[in-house]
Parts: structure tokens; sequence; C-alpha cells
């Protein structure tokens, strides 16, 4: 809910700079004014907000487990994202970070974890 109130806040924006243009007479300049605002709120969302709405106001985000690994768990450590796969033909557990913008994302790689295994390298009986 909280992304949709940013974007229509954005585009009012867009919409005002477009109108308060054409009403003082240089429509051109108006326009200019309006794509700086747009991109201002598209890098601000993609680089900042995106992921403090869905920590703390409930958004929405998406991601996707790699083909061939199998999905252990997520945690936040402060603003970040951290999703632990597991991937069966390595046998590691792989733990990635998922930052604002995708920048400086950490990636921690456990090899010979296999959690789906017992030591002894039989599968563990559903209900064990």
């Amino acid at each position: 809910m909280i992304t949709y109130l940013y974007w229509a806040a954005v585009i009012a924006l867009v919409i005002l700079s477009l109108f308060a243009g054409s009403r003082l007479g240089s429509l051109s300049k108006g326009a200019i004014v309006a794509a700086i605002i747009f991109l201002a709120g598209w890098l601000a969302y993609y680089f900042h907000f995106e992921q403090v709405f869905v920590k703390r106001f409930g958004g929405v985000m998406r991601i996707s487990v790699p083909e061939g690994q199998r999905h252990l768990g997520s945690t936040w450590k402060d603003d970040n994202l951290w999703v632990e796969n597991y991937d069966p033909r390595s046998n590691e557990c792989i733990f990635s970070e998922y930052s604002k913008g995708n920048l400086l994302e950490g990636r921690v790689i456990i090899k010979n974890c296999n959690p789906l295994m017992e030591r002894t390298g039989n599968p563990v009986a559903p209900g064990r």
C-alpha cells in the first residue's frame, strides 16, 4: 500500500510540474522538470525505499530462487535481506544479500553443508 502512495505522489508531482509549465507558457521546461522529478523518484525508490517499504510498512518485493537450488530461509539484517539457498549439485549452502539497489551485495558459501541429509548420508525421514 505504501508503495502505491509513493508512486501516486511522484506522479502527482510530475503532472503538477507539467501543468505549471503549461500555465507559465513553457511546456518544454515543465516537461524537463517532470522528467527530472520522475527520474529522481525512480532512483530514490530503487536505491533506497524499496526494501525499507517492504520491511517496515509491508510492501511487496519479489525475488526468485535460482534454478536447481532449494530455498532454506531468509532474514533481515538492518535494511538488507539475506536469503539462504541450498545447491544439491555442489552440496553448498549459499547466503545471498539483497541490498538497496542491488549494490554491494554480499555472498557467503558454505561447502559440504547438506542440510537435507543426516551425517551418515541417509535422508532424514519425515517427522524426525
